[in-house]
């Protein structure tokens, strides 16, 4: 991994065009080709952000990172004004992200109910791999469509977030670029649902203990 602190200019074109002006930013190249651009503000979400495979190439004070998306090529410029720091570490192999005990539960729950996260649902693979983590359930809906499930103890705005990356990541394959994306928790945050809902995602809400019929669901009356 190579962590440089520049002064820099960013511009980004391709599903859309930005540009961040000149101001010191953290720049984050990984092994596996993900590059991101980070202020010292805004929590964990990066300014801008490539995700694998990507070409990065450097010529003297300029960085473009390109990313071929079926017939489309995203590019991300990085003209530098000033280095304040360039440090690389090889961060050997990875361990895996192992689970609390709910989200475990919950994963192999519904890996033999998908149906519970949407009617017609088939299971295809868990953990389901790819270049940036592994999607806890790959699958088929009624219509043979894929659908990618990320399941949480509690679906954030950050639950959100990884699954959108995940999708990123599938869609760049041609024969999954229709792949939709549904999260799954125990419980839902407002503003998550709110965000997915803007993405496209749709929110699940499951009950574990029910999941598991360990308990019989809640039943609503109406007048």
């Amino acid at each position: 991994m190579r962590l440089v602190v520049a002064r820099c200019e960013v511009t980004y074109s391709g599903r859309l065009n930005a540009f961040l002006p000149e101001s010191t930013r953290l720049l984050i190249f990984k092994a596996d080709g993900s590059v991101l651009v980070h202020a010292d503000a805004g929590g964990f979400k990066p300014l801008n952000w490539m995700t694998p495979p990507t070409v990065v190439e450097q010529d003297g004070d300029r960085i473009v990172v390109r990313k071929r998306s079926g017939r489309s090529e995203d590019r991300l410029e990085i003209r530098v004004a000033e280095v304040l720091a360039d440090v690389e570490h090889d961060m050997g192999e990875a361990a895996g992200l192992e689970k609390d005990g709910v989200e475990r539960d919950l994963q192999e729950a519904l890996a033999e109910r998908p149906g519970w996260a949407e009617e017609g649902l088939r299971l295809v693979r868990r953990e389901w791999p790819t270049d940036i983590g592994p999607v806890d359930l790959m699958c088929r809906d009624a219509d043979d469509g894929w659908v990618a499930v990320e399941i949480k103890r509690i679906g954030t705005i950050e639950a959100v977030e990884q699954l959108s990356r995940y999708l990123d990541f599938i869609r760049a394959d041609p024969a999954k670029a229709e792949c939709r994306g549904v999260l799954v928790a125990q419980t839902l945050k407002p503003q998550a649902v709110t965000l997915a809902e803007s993405r496209g995602l749709r929110c699940v809400a499951v009950d574990l203990e029910v999941l598991r019929g360990e308990r019989e669901p809640e039943l609503t009356l109406f007048a």
